[in-house]
């Protein structure tokens, strides 16, 4: 059984241990079952966690390695499709809607181990050295994985920002007519 000590660790980390399993599982309710899991475990398993030590890395390493071995036990998942979205959501409305919108996607399209990392550095604060040991990987193999994901989302978000109408221009054409450039103005003339 988990010491009180344990159970506050493990709240404590709940919300991060939730967005690291939506990463990995980009579904709810398995991203859910993934926590859920991973809680279970750390709690059969407290004995074996070494207090003094990074308490939030061992949590993310539980569940890190409960979700691949879900995955290799599951190796013909169903992957994401772009159209579910469509038809299941609502456009938003505002432009920050539109560009976490546009986020989203740019980040899912990345590959599982830069999305990992990013998580793992940018999101939740682990240090390269810590995120390696949770991934298994070599510490320069963690900062490779965040600077190739951060470059490949800066990107693919630099794209999404150039919209039709920048693209036009670069083609050499304007969707707008005579007052691209005017911007609305009226000139008197005498």
């Amino acid at each position: 059984m988990a010491s009180p000590a344990v159970k506050d660790e493990i709240l404590a980390c709940l919300p991060q241990l939730r967005a690291f399993a939506r990463s990995l599982a980009r579904d709810r309710d398995q991203a859910d079952d993934l926590v859920q899991d991973a809680i279970v475990r750390a709690i059969s398993s407290a004995c074996q966690y070494n207090p003094g030590t990074n308490f939030k890395a061992w949590m993310f390493t539980i569940l890190r390695n409960l979700y691949f071995n879900s995955f290799r036990r599951k190796y013909l998942m169903r992957p994401l499709d772009p159209s579910d979205l469509e038809t299941h959501s609502a456009a938003p409305t505002q432009l920050a809607g539109l560009d976490y919108r546009d986020f989203k996607r740019a980040f899912n399209e990345l590959p599982a181990d830069q999305r990992e990392a990013l998580v793992l550095v940018g999101a939740d604060g682990f240090k390269y050295e810590e995120a390696a040991a949770i991934s298994g990987c070599a510490v320069g193999t963690m900062k490779s994985r965040v600077s190739r994901a951060r470059r490949e989302l800066e990107a693919k978000l630099d794209m999404d920002r150039a919209g039709p109408r920048e693209r036009a221009i670069e083609g050499g054409s304007s969707d707008e007519g005579p007052r691209a450039g005017g911007v609305g103005r009226t000139v008197r003339r005498q």
